[in-house]
């Protein structure tokens, strides 16, 4: 017989297995007794940053760069990288465009000098900057969560192997998706009214590429795609494409767009005239604006991300450092992931014996390889890096071992008004509470 998701047994194993991350995720003591060991030398190291300070994404930007500030003053109060205090610069990357972001990686490399580009994520840029990048020779981490980052490193692992992208593609977004369903499903804790998912595609390759896997999927976990529509980004009228959608009365509604001001007026206009449908949307549920401006009409929208907070010991301590940092309203998740990328960096970094400027190609690849060689436990997993793709993989829909990839994360909205509106119902072990029906079904 199949374990409950929030069975007693469940339960028990889930402690347990989260207790043995406890404390592994900041690395400032790690750093500290490395530069204690080795002579410390003086100066400074230029960290670079391309992040959406103005703009629809700017949601997400800040936090990309205030994560990354964070970390960058805890590694400095615990010595630096080798004596060597960061200096992080961040730069608008506006709309994330191919040319806004290419320029802005030139601009930190030729006139700042980046030792090192720890970014959140730039998704339009498609790559345009990997080049540039590659050409300096520097280190570059990203969450563009693009399945053209495998294709680019593939197309020339030499010339792209300081280039990581640290969470899993897009792509795996759509393959998890059934999986999740079906698992809610076996277990009895949905019961669907048929099989059918409708499609709702935003016009990025991003939500492209989610929605392409999720139609190729879904068969192999009993439900079909019946109806796909693609609508331009942005977009905040949804009335014509939901029309459509109620005619079908779809099990699922799996909207790919990932803007959270647009996903919330998705919901509060479905929600005038709902079906028994599950309501998915990528991402933007997961940021409070989300539900601030949805509302209650935001209770039982579920949503996923590889990079969110676990609760455990490590999550909960980052997430309330975060909020002592920038305040409560901040969002941690985002910031999560550059600070983690910055503490994975140095650690990389001190061991290879420091930082390598533009041009210091050696050096630099003795820091690519132990990136590649040492794993992080951050506050949302373990930061691992698949060597043929230099990209993390996601536990459970390709890693059956959880403590060797990053968690692909199912949340319910539970309580749009809280702090944290979303929480964690799937996988195992790091589930905290059981999907619920959602309050629109009949």
């Amino acid at each position: 017989m199949e374990k409950k998701i929030n069975s007693p047994a469940v339960l028990s194993t889930r402690r347990k297995f989260l207790a043995t991350g406890a404390g592994t995720a900041f690395g400032a003591g790690l750093l500290a007794s490395v530069n204690e060991a080795n002579a410390q030398q003086s100066g400074t190291i230029p960290i670079g940053q391309m992040a959406s300070l103005t703009g629809p994404l700017a949601v997400d930007g800040i936090e990309h760069k205030n994560g990354l500030e964070m970390a960058c003053e805890e590694i400095n109060a615990a010595g630096g990288i080798l004596g060597k205090m960061l200096e992080p610069t961040t730069l608008d990357s506006k709309n994330q465009t191919a040319e806004e972001v290419s320029a802005a990686a030139r601009l930190l490399i030729d006139r700042y000098g980046s030792h090192a580009i720890i970014n959140g994520y730039n998704v339009g840029a498609n790559q345009a900057e990997y080049d540039p990048i590659a050409d300096a020779g520097i280190i570059y981490i990203h969450y563009n969560t693009s399945i053209g980052h495998h294709e680019a490193f593939q197309s020339d692992p030499e010339r792209y192997t300081g280039i990581f992208m640290a969470d899993p593609a897009e792509y795996y977004y759509g393959v998890g998706l059934p999986v999740m369903l079906a698992s809610l499903r076996d277990q009895g804790l949905w019961k669907p009214d048929n099989n059918k998912i409708a499609l709702v595609t935003g016009s990025l390759p991003y939500s492209t590429v989610i929605s392409n896997a999720i139609r190729d999927t879904a068969p192999q976990y009993g439900f079909e795609v019946s109806f796909e529509e693609i609508v331009p980004v942005p977009t905040t009228e949804w009335g014509a494409v939901l029309n459509k959608v109620r005619a079908e009365q779809p099990a699922v509604i799996a909207n790919t767009h990932f803007f959270p001001a647009d996903l919330a007026q998705f919901q509060i206009q479905f929600a005038e005239n709902p079906t028994n449908s599950l309501v998915y949307m990528q991402y933007g549920p997961l940021l409070k604006a989300f539900s601030e401006i949805a509302g209650e009409a935001a209770r039982g929208v579920m949503s996923s991300s590889v990079i969110g907070i676990l609760p455990d010991e490590i999550g909960n301590a980052f997430r309330d450092a975060y909020w002592a940092r920038f305040g409560e309203t901040a969002e941690a998740d985002p910031g999560a992931s550059t600070y983690s990328e910055m503490y994975h960096y140095a650690i990389a970094a001190a061991l290879a014996g420091g930082t390598g400027e533009p041009g210091d190609y050696e050096q630099n690849r003795k820091i690519a390889d132990n990136l590649r060689r040492f794993s992080f436990r951050a506050p949302f997993g373990t930061l691992r890096y698949a060597k043929e793709f230099n990209a993390a993989l996601p536990y459970p829909t390709i890693s059956p071992d959880a403590s060797l990839a990053m968690p692909h994360l199912l949340y319910q909205i539970k309580d749009p008004a809280a702090a944290v509106p979303k929480k964690l119902i799937f996988p195992e072990p790091y589930n905290e509470v059981a999907f619920e029906t959602p309050p629109w079904f009949t």
